[in-house]
Order: C-alpha cells, then structure tokens, then sequence
C-alpha cells in the first residue's frame, strides 16, 4: 500500500477543554457554580469548582514541544499548541498529519469524570457531566461531523444518573462511554459486584462501547519512593492485562453477552501472552469452576469478541497479529500527549507495517476498518472515502508548521492574538 493511500482513524487522542466550554449548555440554577478556568499566580491554568481545584499536567499537551521541555509540571493554554484546545486548530493538525478520524478523551474532568469525586452535591456533578457531553458532542464533535467522533462520561456516583445519561446520549447518535478501567482503585464497586450492571446494560441496549482508558489502574502500584517517574512510563500498557482479566473472572460477558470493550493507550503487544495464559489456565485449573460464559467458545475467542485493542507504536505484537488476531487491533495518535506520533504517525506505523509484512486487507483493518465495525460508524457518512486517505488530507494542510515550537513562542503567539 502506497502510505497516501492509507486511512487513518485514531481511537485515543485528548482534549485540553476550552475556557468557554460551558457558556451554552450550563442549566440556568447553576450558572454560577459551573467549573471556571482560573490562573494561578505564575501563569497556569486550573479550573475550580466548589472548592475543586484541577490543573494540567504538562505531558498532556507536550505535542511540537521540544522534548528538554517536557515535564509533570501544571501549564496553561497559553504555553501549548492551539490544536489541544481549539477544535479547529485540532483538525488542520490532523490533516497536516494524515489522519482521518479521531476519538477524544477529556483531561480537566479525568478521562472518564473521575476529578468529579470530591464535589459534595450529587445533582451539580451530574449537571456538569451532561454540560460536558453536550459541549463535547455539540460544539467539539459537532464542528467537523465525521472528523472528530464522540463519547460521553457519566456521572460515576450515581449509577441511575449514570443509565439516564448514556440513553440521552444514544439518542445523539454516541457509541462510546467512557468509564473506569478499575473502579474499586476509586474506593468504588467492583465490575463483580452487579452494582454497574444497569450501566452495562444501557451501554449494550445503545449499541455503544465501554472505553476503558489506562490510568486509574495506576493506583495499584506501590512505587518506591526512591524510583523516578520512567517506572509508571514504562509499566503503563501492561496495565490493561488487569483490566481484562478483572473483566472477564467478573463473569461480566457471561451476563452481558453482547458487551463490546476498548482499551485506550494499552498496546496490544501484551494480548499474545495473555490469550496463551488465559487458554491455560482455562484448562489447567478447571477445578476452580470459573465461567467466562460463551458456552463452546474458546478463551481466546471470548477475548476476540469482546475486546478492541490499540496501539501507538507496537512492531514486535504487528508479527504476532495471528495469535492476537487482527480483528482486535486498532491504532491510536494519542494526540497531545507524550507518546504521540504527531506530525508523522503515517511514516511510523507504515514502517511498522511493512517490517511485519502486513497485506493491504490487513492494514485497513487497524487503521479503520476495526473501528467502524466495532463502533457501529458509517465514517464515511460525512466525508467521502476517497477525501479521507492520508495523501488527500495533508494536501489541505501545506502550510500547517509542524516544526518544533518553544513554550516561549507560543505564549508569544498567544498573548499577541489576545490582543489583537
């Protein structure tokens, strides 16, 4: 495959919100308790709520930085690339890099509401859940149909709300939610429980998908205080082997049948050992009487049905793709965050591609093919097939810089359009 022919959809990338987010959609009785964007004294963005203060760390929005500018520390928008929160910034972005498609997760909320947990009144919780879908869905997604493609959060404390939302955001027309890979971490039930099934079952009445994005899986480790922060780095993808073990011992497919399972930013080199694991142990210790359900399905193809996994970079798991299976791979950009591929995602996953040998079939089927069928998405609905290929977008963006841009010159830049 020549790489202008290729389609890219990427199912992690990352919003960083816009000061104005909620201006549209916030409930008159609670105008003023919305969350604001304030500044700290020294530049930095946070926004406040109720006593609620959260900031942005600086490896969410480091895309075109140089990399000595990295670091964990809270920054402002003034300090980033307008693509992280500027809806129209983000897609001259995305043509500049070739890639098609793209499902964002939120930053200031948590990827999946989670900074919501310290608010007292329930009922503001849920109103600005239901702010965010409908500025995310109306205003982000809206702005580009087809280009940007929409999940809700719910509101996590309140598992009828929580029903309530996902039916309101089926009726948009949202096939994801976004949700806790490991709540318990949270101090909250666990999938075992039966607490969220009502929730799974709304998810699976509304044809959409239970995101599960790493990082509340975190909170498992113990990290020794003398360890730097590459040890969390490092470890992160293979967090999500948790995450579908706890899943699937929860007996959750044996009473939802039908429930379908993204796993955002956990690779997917990890799934080989995992599926080989999983059908050994199935057979090994029998004695234990676990039921994943599927009566006459294999182990590994329980895991094929459920499971759509993702990768930035993976090449040793793209020569293993017959024991994973192709059908669950999909890719991901993970725009603006550290380990994003931007501007030259197409360059790097070709690569990888062509040193494991993939067939065109093959290619289409992680980079777009897996994700409309997954998601339920005409994605060619909006846009026709043959203006999404990597080649027919980066010719609208010839003058999009992609060089690398300091933090300075970017507030530069900043400062001078807020005065102009």
């Amino acid at each position: 495959m020549d790489i202008s022919d290729m389609i890219l959809v990427s199912i992690d990338d990352h919003i960083i919100e816009p000061r104005e987010m909620f201006d549209q959609h916030t409930p008159a009785k609670y105008k003023d308790r919305m969350p604001k964007l304030s500044q700290t004294e020294d530049g930095k963005d946070r926004w406040e709520c109720e006593g609620l203060a959260i900031g942005t760390t600086g490896l969410s929005a480091v895309v075109s930085l140089p990399n000595e500018e990295w670091n964990f520390d809270p920054t402002g928008v003034a300090e980033m690339r307008p693509g992280c929160y500027d809806v129209h910034a983000r897609v001259r972005d995305m043509d500049a890099n070739g890639i098609f498609g793209s499902m964002n997760f939120p930053t200031f909320v948590g990827f999946c509401g989670t900074q919501l947990a310290p608010l007292k009144d329930n009922d503001l919780r849920s109103a600005i859940v239901s702010a965010y879908n409908d500025w995310h869905v109306d205003e982000w997604c809206g702005a580009y149909p087809g280009r940007l493609l929409p999940q809700a959060i719910v509101n996590l404390w309140d598992v009828d709300a929580a029903v309530a939302e996902i039916n309101r955001m089926g009726e948009k027309g949202v096939r994801a939610v976004s949700f806790p890979e490991t709540p318990y971490v949270l101090g909250l039930p666990t999938m075992k429980s039966g607490h969220w099934d009502p929730l799974i079952a709304a998810i699976c009445d509304n044809d959409m998908v239970m995101n599960l994005h790493i990082g509340i899986s975190f909170g498992l480790l113990l990290q020794p205080e003398d360890y730097p922060k590459d040890q969390l780095i490092i470890l992160a993808p293979q967090l999500s082997t948790i995450t579908a073990t706890d899943l699937l011992v929860a007996g959750v497919f044996r009473r939802f049948p039908d429930l379908k399972v993204g796993l955002s930013e956990g690779g997917v080199g990890w799934i080989s050992f995992f599926l080989d694991r999983l059908d050994r142990h199935m057979s090994n210790h029998r004695w234990t009487g676990l039921d994943l359900g599927h009566e006459g399905m294999s182990p590994t193809e329980i895991f094929r049905k459920h499971f759509l996994g993702c990768f930035i970079t993976d090449p040793a798991a793209l020569k293993s793709r017959d024991r994973i299976g192709v059908e669950t791979m999909a890719w991901e950009c993970d725009y603006p965050h550290s380990d994003s591929t931007w501007p030259n995602s197409p360059e790097m996953v070709m690569a990888e591609f062509e040193a494991a040998g993939l067939s065109d079939d093959e290619i289409n089927k992680i980079t777009y093919e897996n994700v409309g069928r997954f998601y339920g998405l005409d994605l060619f609905k909006d846009v026709p097939k043959e203006q999404a290929t990597v080649g027919a977008l980066r010719a609208l963006a010839t003058d999009v810089d992609t060089s690398t841009t300091t933090k300075a010159e970017y507030r530069h830049r900043y400062e001078a359009a807020q005065s102009a």
